[in-house]
């Protein structure tokens, strides 16, 4: 399982003819996977018509239920894995942000000098995070790198956000990201949302022209001034933000998605960290994009 976030993702876990939810059949370790698709098939991870990746895996359950007992295994991810993981890279983002907050001011002398740094370290996560999108097994120094520095990052940033233009709105984006993990999760354990071929396909067009969007807004703004045009202000950056809070969302389903999928398979513990990774980046989209809109929602009123 490679980073779950669809823009770094090279392969991931698929079953039940591409669909997620918590309730079927589980691919049975050493033999072909119940109707299910090539989760290490190049380019759509949702293809169809291979066998379980980790069918010569001897540390794989060997169950046929998903809610059966399964033996203990010594080398095999489990949810408490992805748990602890993940507790790691978002309490390292959580670390430097604060630390960040703190040694780097916002205020008009030095807001030049923190800026900088900010940006420095978001470019060094940049590459940190590409880095390890492309390696074929997971570097846990690269991912607690990548959120060391998204940390400092997003530091400055909030610090900025709250000092220059409203109070309080860091905590109520904090919240906002909270809670929308919180409705995906659920959504998803409920089966209210089916993670497939079109859905995969879908976020992956909108996320494309997302991206596409944004770097055009910031080309004009760096050529032309002001705000480009215009998607990160008015009524237009509201709809914008609101579309970026959604894509996080559908990135979130992507996220559980291969999460169950690679420990349904069996995968082994390291890729805990690629799920720790890949949900570290989604949450800290969700809270870029709340942030922002929650921004241009306070500097309207």
């Amino acid at each position: 399982m490679r980073s779950s976030n669809p823009v770094f993702s090279r392969r991931g876990f698929s079953r039940d003819n591409g669909t997620a939810g918590f309730n079927g059949q589980q691919p049975q370790a050493g033999g072909p996977a119940v109707g299910t698709a090539n989760p290490y098939a190049t380019g759509n991870p949702y293809a169809e018509g291979a066998t379980n990746p980790y069918a010569t895996n001897p540390y794989a359950p060997q169950d046929t239920q998903l809610g059966a007992p399964q033996q203990a295994r010594g080398n095999v991810m489990t949810i408490d894995d992805v748990v602890s993981r993940t507790a790691m890279t978002l309490g390292t983002v959580v670390l430097t942000a604060t630390l960040a907050w703190f040694l780097l001011p916002v205020d008009p002398a030095n807001l030049g000098k923190s800026y900088g740094i900010a940006i420095g370290a978001a470019l060094v996560a940049l590459v940190l995070a590409l880095v390890q999108s492309f390696k074929r097994k997971a570097s846990p120094a690269l991912i607690l790198g990548y959120a060391a520095f998204e940390g400092v990052f997003l530091g400055v940033i909030s610090a900025a956000v709250s000092t220059y233009i409203a109070d309080g709105v860091v905590i109520q984006a904090v919240l906002g990201t909270m809670a929308v993990f919180a409705g995906v999760l659920i959504a998803y354990k409920l089966g209210w949302i089916r993670v497939n071929r079109r859905f995969y396909g879908f976020v992956m067009a909108a996320a494309m022209g997302f991206m596409l969007l944004m770097v055009a807004n910031l080309l004009f703004s760096v050529f032309a001034g002001g705000d480009g045009l215009g998607f990160r202000s008015g009524g237009l950056g509201i709809v914008f933000g609101v579309v970026g809070v959604i894509l996080g969302a559908c990135f979130l389903a992507l996220d559980f998605k291969q999460v169950e999928d690679g420990v349904t398979y069996g995968a082994p513990r390291e890729e805990a960290w690629l799920a720790a990774f890949g949900l570290t980046m989604t949450l800290v989209w969700i809270y870029l994009e709340m942030l922002r809109l929650l921004s241009i929602l306070q500097g309207d009123d």
